[in-house]
């Protein structure tokens, strides 16, 4: 099972979004609000409802 790209989450098959970039970068997505995040530039680890962030 893949894990968004974005806050960490696991996907359960057939759920989320697939981008691939054209150097063929994969990035997976589990809701819209993951990937709009993720298209304006901000990272997982500095947002408090993710999995991956991180505590200073």
């Amino acid at each position: 099972m893949p894990k968004c790209s974005f806050c960490g989450k696991s996907l359960p098959e057939g759920r989320g979004k697939m981008f691939v970039k054209n150097d063929g970068k994969i990035f997976y997505f589990c809701n819209s609000k993951c990937q709009r995040n993720w298209n304006m530039g901000r990272t997982g680890k500095h947002t408090k409802w993710t999995q991956k962030f991180e505590k200073a």
